[in-house]
């Protein structure tokens, strides 16, 4: 994502650092809205300092900064008068209307401190799915960054509708850290690190790296937060440090108190290693990052080709169609049993599949004309599941 500012990391502790933390120019913070604002709404602004001075030091240093932040809704409760967290769609949006500008204000006067502008990126599941729509919020990230402003992102929940949103903003991190080819991805809550189990009782002991999922095995990980008004609980983080991870980008997991020191490298909170090789872009956001608008259901054969031998998908394989696609979606290929195998971008509209189903790509030319002579999903569009 074009060239890295010059980023002089330095380091004052005498004890073991995080190399892949200290060597990190471009740095993707996400932080929970339990960790910005308290339980009964409204944005703790030293929490908000607090967090800000760490990543002004970054910036300080010549690093590249972006922030994810949830605490929208969080911060627009108090002022409508509202005692919790909505559960209807209708009143989130509304206060994620009022919040959102008190959260981006809190936001600019925190970093002019540090002498830094901020600018606000709202995302929604299209923008990093679509590509002309993620090609705009890559320009949108790479200009900002270029300017030295510190991008803040989150997802745009004043128009988001439940079909269409991340869910939690640890995924959108996720994403993020990856669009921007970021070196290091901070995922900021009220937990100090990954547990075995819950952290307040007996027997439960901490995590301080992940290297692979051999280390995750009888971990139990929890719901939403203690503060009651986030949506991601450790499940979601583990997701997003999977899927950043999955990309080459190593992560960190800790609590927002410990963010200064994460940040510099001190082994705090859990440190998730990356993949030996990262995935092509084009690939790992088929996989992450697109939602399926339908399924395609194959065959024992097809799933062995498919899987085992890594082929393309073809009109043979196919036993059943479901969904309305149309050609250049992405569609989820199924085994006998319902369980998605694949996901690939699919060369057939819906209405005209089931009239292929079943016979071969030499039988369909002779019938139908050279056109038909191709599969449904190539191999150089798919990726396993």
């Amino acid at each position: 994502m074009g060239t890295r500012a010059g980023c002089s990391r330095t380091n004052t502790q005498n004890g073991r650092v995080r190399e892949a933390v200290t060597t990190a120019r471009r740095v993707v913070v996400k932080i929970g809205s339990s960790s910005l604002t308290t339980a009964a709404g409204g944005l703790a602004t030293d929490r908000v300092d607090t967090l800000v001075d760490a990543l002004g030091a970054l910036t300080a240093q010549g690093c590249e900064v972006v922030l994810v932040s949830s605490g929208a809704i969080a911060a627009g409760l108090a002022p409508l008068g509202l005692s919790r967290r909505p559960r209807d769609l209708a009143t989130q949006q509304a206060a994620a209307s009022v919040g959102q500008g008190l959260l981006i204000g809190r936001y600019a006067a925190s970093f002019a401190r540090h002498e830094r502008t901020v600018g606000q990126v709202l995302l929604t599941v299209d923008d990093v799915t679509r590509r002309a729509h993620y090609r705009n919020a890559y320009r949108t990230l790479r200009k900002l960054l270029d300017l030295r402003a510190v991008p803040i992102v989150n997802e745009n929940d004043t128009v988001a509708t439940e079909e269409i949103r991340f869910g939690d903003n640890d995924r959108l991190a996720a994403l993020v850290a990856a669009l921007v080819h970021a070196d290091l991805l901070v995922l900021l809550s009220d937990v100090d690190a990954l547990w075995t189990g819950d952290p307040t009782r007996p027997g439960s002991t901490r995590i301080t790296e992940v290297r692979d999922e051999r280390d995750l095995v009888g971990v139990n990980v929890g719901g939403v937060g203690r503060a009651g008004v986030g949506t991601g609980g450790m499940v979601t983080k583990v997701e997003a440090a999977r899927i950043a991870t999955g990309f080459g980008i190593p992560v960190v997991l800790t609590a927002a108190p410990l963010a200064p020191a994460a940040l510099r490298g001190e082994e705090v909170g859990t440190l998730f290693h990356p993949v030996a090789q990262r995935p092509t872009a084009r690939l790992f956001w088929l996989a992450h990052a697109t939602a399926p608008r339908g399924r395609l259901h194959l065959d024992p054969g097809a799933v062995q080709a498919v899987v085992d031998r890594r082929k393309s998908l073809l009109p043979a394989g196919i036993t059943a169609v479901d969904g309305t696609f149309t050609a250049g979606d992405p569609v989820d290929l199924v085994d006998t049993a319902g369980d998605p195998v694949a996901r690939g971008l699919v060369n057939y509209d819906a209405v005209e599949l089931p009239g292929l189903l079943g016979r071969s790509t030499s039988e369909l030319a002779a019938a139908l004309g050279p056109a038909y002579e191709r599969e449904v999903v190539h191999r150089d569009d798919l990726v396993l599941l």
